[in-house]
């Protein structure tokens, strides 16, 4: 695993904006490539020791706003497959949907998308261009619909699954777009800090919040979420994202 930088560690905020737009294309590529071996981890199974933080099954349908304290496990993971991926994709949102088909939110102004690709072979199958003004953030798929949000906005999209149509935007009651998950019935959402949300996918209001603390301490930058066998998952941004998978919070649902 890579050291930590000496530096403090920058927020998504602070990190796209120290790129202006006249800056030099080796620049924005240095970027790219460094979120681009993050998100390589979903293409394949990890190997390597993972720092879980476990939470029990009762933790959810106390008081909104009450907080989560962690305890933690180590798991050992292997890898068994790789999978080719296009390395131009500012990948922010990942899941697999069955088929050898896995769906996909990018980022970047000017880039963000929804995609479909084929897992076999990385081939974009359908794709789906956002507004210029959106930044693509996470991507959960509820029924016959994906659901994304928007980094730095309170706007979301619902797409067809079956073209990536856009059906309808949507606002959510967040401070900010970053991770989606869901159970199949509630939506999970993160916004950079250290709230995780439950959301009605319907009116898409907060039905529970909780505040992620280990050790008393907040943790901040809750970012791309997963549901795993009644857990959420989280990795934290910039903070182990060699192994990706960081918290795991039980729903108790």
């Amino acid at each position: 695993m890579a050291t930590r930088s000496p530096y403090k560690r920058q927020t998504k905020r602070s990190m796209i904006q120290s790129l202006p737009a006249s800056s030099s294309a080796s620049s924005r590529r240095r970027f790219i490539s460094r979120k681009r071996f993050a998100m390589m981890i979903p293409l394949a199974l990890l190997s390597g020791a993972v720092f879980l933080f476990f939470m029990p099954f009762n933790s959810w349908g106390q008081s909104s706003g009450s907080s989560l304290d962690l305890s933690h496990r180590i798991n050992e993971i292997e890898v068994v497959a790789e999978f080719p991926h296009d390395p131009d994709a500012f990948t922010q949102g990942l899941l697999y949907a069955g088929n050898d088909t896995l769906f996909e939110s990018t980022g970047l102004y000017g880039k963000s998308s929804v995609r479909k690709v084929d897992l076999r072979t990385g081939k974009v199958e359908i794709l789906e261009k956002m507004d210029n003004t959106y930044f693509g953030e996470g991507l959960t798929l509820l029924g016959e619909r994906l659901f994304q949000v928007a980094w730095l906005t309170n706007t979301g999209f619902t797409y067809d699954l079956r073209n990536l149509s856009k059906v309808k935007p949507f606002k959510h009651h967040m401070k900010d777009g970053w991770g989606l998950a869901t159970d199949g019935k509630a939506l999970f959402g993160s916004d950079g800090t250290s709230t995780l949300y439950r959301m009605d996918p319907q009116t898409m209001k907060v039905t529970d919040k909780h505040i992620v603390r280990y050790n008393g301490r907040e943790v901040r930058y809750l970012n791309e979420l997963e549901y795993i066998n009644n857990e959420v998952w989280a990795n934290v941004w910039q903070v182990f994202q060699l192994f990706l998978i960081f918290a795991s919070i039980s729903c108790g649902i």
